[in-house]
């Protein structure tokens, strides 16, 4: 989620801010070269209390053992997961963050009061379609894992506002309160503890499995209440969805809340949060469909109650910043059964009845993330960084099954295992609006989190360039 999402709201507040005090169009639109060599905050695309902003991000890199990328995914396999079976050079969209193209509302309604807002969608640069996290797994149903593409169990599934839509009101005193579609407290402060905070290059910025508390689709909620407040560098946060799978969620219920806190050069939050009956979507993958449904509309489920604990930190030391962080999470046997199937949240993509599966977490799986690493500015323009990240589960399959085997021949997926990654990335900003950057990370999977993959190992280096508007 790069910068321009991750602060979509703040610049929205700034531009309004210039709004009060210029009168005339900033002197950046004079040529298109003072224009690239602009800010955002300074050379914003604003009519009224209306500013459109974005980012494309598109590069060439290789993969060592990946797959080609569905139209409907947002980017390639860069780190392993299970359809992960050819070597290929590729196109490789948004390897640093997604692409994004969104407005931010900011109104002045009296005093300091304002009236907010952000719509916002992701979207593939190389294909032109918004991020359908279902809809690429239901574009697998005919196909066997070998033969798949990318696709991603996601938290974006085509709406108009896959990233975030929502209202609000904001005062400097009093805080933030908004309602719609809005991050997960854990996804809004996650990249802001990542070292190599990245799609291509972070094992964090690559799965949404971690900030979604072992429920990718669960990092952003449709219908939630969030409130926010900072008061002299100390920080609290509270989330609460309103309404279940009918309102557009992938959980029936779900509540995080955070308390952060900046003393100087240390920044730290510590977020807690729990999903009841998560929905984590998968395809077919050539098994029999169920007669009587159009094959490209469904999915099949796995529900879980889910829940966790972050703990995120980060000290500067100019011209360094040292990331340190980790994530707790458990996963039981969701509270109902929904034995007739449910919509998802993509629109006109089911899971049929019998599809439903309710019984995968008989014993809790417990994921455990840890991840260290960091960043250092060479100068104004020029940034290095480096990251290991750590991900471990516990065996949780029920007796009297017992585990065998290693790596990819692992008897099953729920047998103790894990996954470790490490990564570089250099970027490069020649002028303000354009980012240039180079990476690598080498993602490894072992143990039971590896069963029935291709191969336990991917390495991707990736160059490429992102403009902002």
């Amino acid at each position: 989620m790069a910068a321009v999402i991750g602060s979509a709201l703040t610049f929205g507040l700034h531009a309004a801010e210039a709004a009060e005090a210029i009168a005339s169009e900033p002197s950046c639109f004079a040529s298109f070269s003072g224009y690239l060599n602009s800010s955002l905050e300074d050379c914003p695309l604003r009519y009224g209390p209306l500013t459109l902003y974005g980012n494309i991000d598109g590069g060439y890199g290789y993969e060592q053992w990946g797959a080609p990328v569905g139209p409907y995914a947002d980017k390639p396999n860069y780190a392993i997961v299970r359809n992960s079976a050819a070597r290929q050079w590729l196109w490789a969209p948004n390897a640093i963050s997604t692409s994004v193209v969104g407005v931010t509302l900011t109104q002045k309604i009296f005093d300091q009061w304002r009236l907010i807002g952000v719509a916002e969608a992701g979207f593939n640069p190389y294909s032109f379609r918004l991020i359908n996290g279902p809809q690429s797994l239901a574009d697998n149903n005919f196909h066997p894992t070998p033969n798949q593409r990318t696709a991603f169990d996601s938290s974006r599934a085509g709406q108009w506002d896959n990233s975030q839509g929502f209202l609000g009101i904001s005062h400097p005193a009093f805080g933030t309160l908004t309602f719609g579609r809005t991050n997960s407290l854990t996804t809004s402060a996650i990249g802001a503890y990542d070292p190599v905070a990245s799609v291509a290059f972070s094992q964090l910025g690559f799965s949404a499995l971690y900030s979604g508390y072992g429920a990718s689709p669960t990092a952003r909620v449709n219908t939630a209440l969030t409130y926010r407040l900072t008061y002299q560098g100390v920080r609290f946060a509270a989330q609460t969805q309103i309404g279940g799978y009918g309102d557009g969620n992938a959980a029936t219920a779900q509540y995080q809340v955070l308390v952060g806190a900046r003393f100087g050069d240390l920044s730290f939050d510590a977020i807690g949060g729990y999903a009841q009956n998560a929905a984590m979507l998968s395809s077919y993958s050539g098994a029999p469909l169920p007669p009587g449904y159009d094959p490209n509309s469904i999915v099949r489920a796995t529900l879980g109650n889910t829940g966790g604990l972050a703990l995120l930190a980060r000290y500067d030391w100019k011209p360094f910043r040292f990331y340190m962080g980790y994530v707790y999470s458990r996963t039981g046997d969701p509270t109902e059964s929904y034995p007739y199937g449910f919509s998802t949240i993509a629109e006109g993509i089911v899971v049929p009845p019998g599809a439903v599966t309710t019984n995968a977490y008989a014993l809790p799986r417990v994921l455990s993330t840890a991840w260290t690493g960091l960043r250092y500015a060479v100068s104004a323009k020029l940034d290095l960084g480096a990251g290991v990240y750590w991900e471990t589960q516990n065996d949780y399959l029920a007796p009297p099954a017992t585990c065998a085997g290693s790596g990819i021949a692992t008897s099953s997926g729920k047998c103790a295992g894990g996954r470790y990654s490490y990564s570089v990335m250099v970027t490069y900003r020649p002028v303000k609006r354009i980012v240039l950057y180079a990476g690598v990370m080498s993602s490894n999977a072992y143990g039971g989190v590896a069963s029935g993959f291709q191969r336990s190992r991917n390495i991707d280096p990736t160059v490429g360039v992102r403009f902002q508007f």
